[in-house]
């Protein structure tokens, strides 16, 4: 069985935990061990986004759902305290571009916090972006595009430029992994908005994987498992590539 917990432990495969170096609020982490966790293998790292209105612990419970075994996943909470939903779990978003520095320095040491502990494969990050967390997601991957294996939205639409400013460096673009993972009646935020942003993103020289799903606004389960088949076909290639290289 996959493990979530809920404090740090170093004498054992670490469960879901609050970094203890990160400030509690409000920014809070949570971690995912796989099934059969082998401390010699670097594992690819999911780095997860929750939707608006939602939390990282609801974020973090989809991951057996992606993979029981094959990633180690760290949720993050969202900046924007938004209240507390009917369920008595606290809802929080992840405001807007003012957030963006913030956000991404935050990644970078739940990064680097998670590999004190756990064995991960730095150049193997994958951020993956649930509804509105895919804009957070995508701002924090444009500015880390050297730095993580790729981006994947799960029905989210990338961040508006400000009039005038580039969206993204267009050098660090080229060969940037993307999946858009989008439902064909999201009424939220339209297929045709999510078609949009793959024709950026491919223009600025991204490699786009672009599927749609029979679902709203919600997370279809062919997402997830396509999320994982994304991840597994790149790893599987860079093996191939390394195979024919040596």
């Amino acid at each position: 069985m996959a493990h979530t917990g809920s404090h740090w432990r170093l004498d054992r495969p670490l469960l879901a935990a609050t970094l203890p170096e990160l400030p509690p609020q409000p920014f809070s982490v949570r971690t995912f061990l796989p099934d059969g966790y082998e401390p010699n293998y670097a594992y690819p790292l999911l780095v997860l986004f929750h939707p608006k209105g939602s939390n990282e612990e609801q974020a973090l419970r989809l991951v057996p759902r992606i993979s029981r075994r094959n990633f180690v996943a760290i949720s993050i909470r969202g900046p924007e305290l938004l209240g507390v939903r009917e369920d008595g779990e606290l809802a929080c978003g992840w405001g807007n571009a003012d957030t963006a520095d913030l956000v991404t320095d935050h990644v970078l040491r739940a990064i680097e916090q998670t590999q004190k502990h756990v064995h991960i494969h730095t150049q193997r990050v994958y951020l993956v972006g649930l509804c509105e967390g895919a804009t957070a997601a995508y701002r924090t991957g444009f500015a880390l595009a050297e730095q993580v294996g790729g981006i994947a939205s799960l029905n989210g639409v990338i961040p508006q430029a400000p009039a005038g400013c580039p969206l993204f460096r267009f050098e660090s673009m080229r060969g940037l992994r993307v999946l858009q993972a989008h439902g064909i009646a999201n009424a939220v935020v339209p297929c045709s908005i999510a078609a949009r942003d793959q024709k950026l993103l491919y223009a600025a020289g991204a490699d786009v994987e672009f599927d749609t799903y029979p679902t709203t606004h919600r997370i279809h389960e062919h997402m997830l498992r396509d999320l994982n088949r994304w991840i597994i076909g790149h790893l599987n290639a860079e093996t191939d590539e390394l195979v024919r290289v040596k």
